[in-house]
């Protein structure tokens, strides 16, 4: 009974994070097309400029992860003899 409950928890769950992603995406797609209706030169340029921006900011998000994970990682072992105690 509690499985369930919580499998039908976790479909929830994954249902909202669908929709709220779709629904940025979508609110992203038409503030593009008001830009472009309004100012064409800047959405072409936004359209043209977001993927290079976003390539030039990689390194910085890989590296973001990488030091969460460390922090994790140091965490987990400083934590680890009061978990065993427990």
């Amino acid at each position: 009974m509690l499985s369930r409950l919580l499998n039908l928890v976790s479909h929830l769950i994954q249902g909202w994070r669908n929709t709220i992603s779709n629904m940025r995406t979508l609110i992203a797609l038409i503030l593009w097309c008001m830009l472009f209706v309004l100012c064409w030169p800047i959405a072409l340029m936004v359209l043209f400029l977001f993927p290079l921006i976003w390539l030039v900011l990689l390194p910085f998000r890989i590296l973001g992860f990488t030091l969460e994970l460390g922090f994790k990682l140091v965490g987990a072992i400083l934590l680890f003899p009061f978990r065993v105690f427990r």
